[in-house]
């Protein structure tokens, strides 16, 4: 059996490796058309600030290590043609251009995304920036170490865009923040991203909400950003607008697209196609607390999903149990973290729920270097089942939100969350948690 795997990084090269694993004698071929394979992309603003000082530090595996494995690895390489009817792909060697026919037994579509960039007046000059592969990551990281680079403008307040953010105040830059919408980080509920302003405000980084960028200006280089409301000075600029599904090349196929052109997939990785299969950031994932496909392109869920096609394509047919939505990041001395549904998800989906925020802390305030943590949690409204989750905090508030991840896992009201048995020791929590008493708060 023959697999060709579409795409070289998360879910692609996890895939590649169960198959492997559990079917020694299957021939595996991949596709990548960058330089680098399975890394860890999430790394990437971290070493554009300098924290990590070594790239190769986020390669799981390198191409040679696979192929010691027996998976044949193609770098510089894009399928820019899938002809199901004939299981073949069309491939081109993006160094050399040469085109040529590859045939498989069995497909996996492993794409991952590519960087929204609008067509704004003035892309071609340099210093502007996004920040989605290593190769981007690397070209970045050079810019943003150069002395005379002061001025840096992000656009967008997503996660990548705050981690920017942090990446460039923690290298002593002037950052400003534009977003089109009226807050930033849109997965969490107003309660949280409040305190996450003021917390980018009191540190001098410039936050421009309800704005919307039109060109850039400059000679060569970037100058200036003019947006609908002003114009602001740049030595740098870094995209952050968003991702879309890098699924182009499957127009005309016959595989199941979504409106935002992700790939539709069953819980086993199944596209509607017999014998090919998708997961990561280029497929749509099944949610746990929804019950339905969404759109939610997390490293987490990618590996997960790769894995889980690795198996069924050798014969298994495993189902994924479904994703919570589960993030974090982490803004100058504050850690957002959220999982489950947020309020808003909950009224789209026209629940009936009800919620508490409440402020506790990370232990008891006679052990020293005690900080507030706040915590939101979403609930069903007649049986208390705990549908999601929010928490900013200085520490600890990331591990809180796992708890309230394993406890929407396993469908558990929040009047048992507020009397499991936690630890408590004075530098670690208090008698009553903060999670018993997020929990406990829910009438």
């Amino acid at each position: 059996m023959k697999l060709i795997v579409i795409g070289g990084v998360a879910a692609g090269m996890s895939a590649a490796s169960k198959l492997k694993r559990v079917d020694q004698n299957a021939e595996v071929t991949v596709y990548e058309k960058g330089e680098y394979v399975s890394y860890g992309a999430c790394g990437l603003p971290y070493y554009v600030s300098g924290e990590n000082d070594d790239h190769t530090k986020m390669i799981a595996r390198t191409k040679q290590q696979f192929e010691q494995k027996g998976i044949n690895v193609n770098i510089f390489h894009v399928v820019v043609k899938v002809s199901p009817d004939r299981k073949q792909v069309m491939v081109k060697n993006v160094k050399t251009g040469q085109m040529f026919l590859d045939h498989y037994d069995k497909l996996l579509i492993a794409t991952g995304t590519s960087a929204i960039v609008p067509p704004f007046a003035g892309l071609e000059l340099a210093n502007i920036h996004v920040l989605k592969t290593m190769e981007d990551g690397l070209s970045l990281k050079e810019t943003a170490h150069q002395p005379h680079v002061r001025n840096v403008v992000i656009v967008g307040g997503g996660y990548i865009g705050i981690e920017l953010a942090e990446a460039m105040h923690g290298l002593g830059k002037n950052v400003r923040i534009i977003e089109q919408a009226d807050r930033i980080l849109l997965p969490f509920d107003q309660e949280i991203t409040d305190i996450a302003t003021e917390h980018l405000q009191e540190n001098n980084v410039a936050l421009h909400v309800n704005e919307r960028v039109e060109a850039f200006r400059g000679s060569q280089t970037v100058q200036q950003v003019l947006t609908s409301k002003g114009t602001y000075e740049a030595d740098l600029v870094i995209l952050s607008i968003g991702v879309r599904p890098a699924t182009k090349f499957l127009d005309g196929t016959g595989i199941q697209l979504a409106e935002n052109g992700a790939v539709v997939i069953d819980r086993e990785m199944r596209t509607n196609l017999k014998d090919i299969y998708a997961a990561g950031d280029c497929a749509q994932v099944y949610h746990y607390v929804k019950q339905e496909n969404t759109y939610l392109p997390l490293g987490t869920n990618a590996n997960k999903c790769g894995r889980i096609a690795g198996e069924n394509i050798a014969g298994a047919h495993r189902k994924y149990i479904g994703t919570l939505g589960s993030a974090a990041v982490k803004i100058i001395d504050m850690e957002l973290a959220r999982t489950g549904l947020s309020e808003q998800e909950a009224k789209d989906l026209a629940l009936d729920y009800t919620t508490e925020f409440v402020q506790a802390a990370n232990h008891p305030g006679y052990y020293p270097g005690q900080t507030p943590l706040w915590i939101k949690i979403i609930c069903e409204q007649r049986t208390h089942r705990i549908l999601g989750a929010q928490a900013i905090g200085q520490e600890d508030a990331v591990l809180r939100i796992d708890m309230f991840a394993i406890a929407i896992q396993n469908n558990m009201p929040a009047d048992e969350l507020g009397m499991t048995d936690l630890c408590y020791a004075p530098p670690f929590a208090g008698v009553w948690d903060a999670v018993h008493i997020a929990s406990n708060a829910v009438k």
